[in-house]
């Protein structure tokens, strides 16, 4: 319950800018080992059932993991990143400071809602993922298929209360197919009546990947509020993402 309050919370925050942002995966699976490279923010305080994870995010360099801008959780600048498959309190985790880009929060067309974590020390034995090229998602086909992976809330059940989120910790993983692309936004169907899965709260700044590729095409940001129909996300091949992206990794 004290995630669901707090996600609520944090809803009613953002919503003066953007729309919900998205969580964890639906309508999906387990990851287990399949990407390694994603991982997750740990939150600083810890409650009675331990320590749990708010956002996503994916280890694009030895020491630099993306993420969203509106992850910044306190405005502290200090952040732990775990990259495990199944997150306890007590798991691996690397420290880090994290960066948001200067020009978020900016309109929806371009919110900026992108950031970094600059790890104090290198991630080993962790291939990390690949950017895209610039405006390489332009023309992508209507059949494009995205593999959305993230922490958070797996299952969205409807009772006499309202929604409930669940969450567990575990690094999940759905397959979407696109709906629509325009300068900044990547729309990624996540309907399970046409078989397709997605983000839910907790997936936040998580990747989508290209296919079944490493590419991280687009970083989620937003969908629809019970998390049934689209997962909204933040292309990483456009200027604006590239212009901030370039002052801590190599570029294709």
């Amino acid at each position: 319950m004290r995630r669901l309050v707090l996600a609520l919370a944090a809803l009613a925050t953002l919503g003066l800018v953007i729309a919900a942002p998205a969580g964890a995966i639906t309508d999906g699976s387990p990851d287990g080992n399949a990407h390694p490279n994603v991982g997750g923010l740990v939150a600083d305080q810890a409650y009675s059932d331990g320590t749990w994870i708010y956002c996503s995010g994916t280890l694009i360099s030895p020491t630099v993991f993306l993420t969203a801008a509106h992850c910044d959780e306190g405005g502290t600048g200090r952040v732990r990143v775990t990259f495990s498959s199944a997150y306890k309190d007590g798991d691996t985790t690397y420290s880090g400071t994290f960066h948001a880009d200067a020009a978020y929060p900016g309109p929806t067309s371009d919110p900026h809602d992108v950031a970094v974590v600059v790890l104090d020390k290198a991630v080993k034995g962790i291939t990390p993922a690949r950017l895209p090229a610039a405006g390489s998602l332009s023309k992508l086909p209507s059949t494009q298929l995205f593999t959305s992976v993230g922490y958070g809330a797996y299952e969205v059940t409807n009772s006499p209360g309202g929604h409930q989120y669940l969450y567990n910790d575990v690094r999940g993983v759905a397959t979407g197919t696109l709906n629509s692309i325009n300068a900044s936004w990547l729309r990624i169907s996540m309907n399970p009546a046409k078989g397709d899965g997605g983000t839910c709260y907790g997936d936040s700044g998580g990747p989508n990947f290209l296919g079944s590729t490493d590419i991280v095409a687009a970083t989620t940001i937003t969908g629809d509020s019970v998390c049934r129909s689209t997962n909204v996300d933040y292309r990483m091949d456009t200027v604006s993402a590239r212009a901030f992206l370039s002052a801590y990794v190599t570029l294709p």
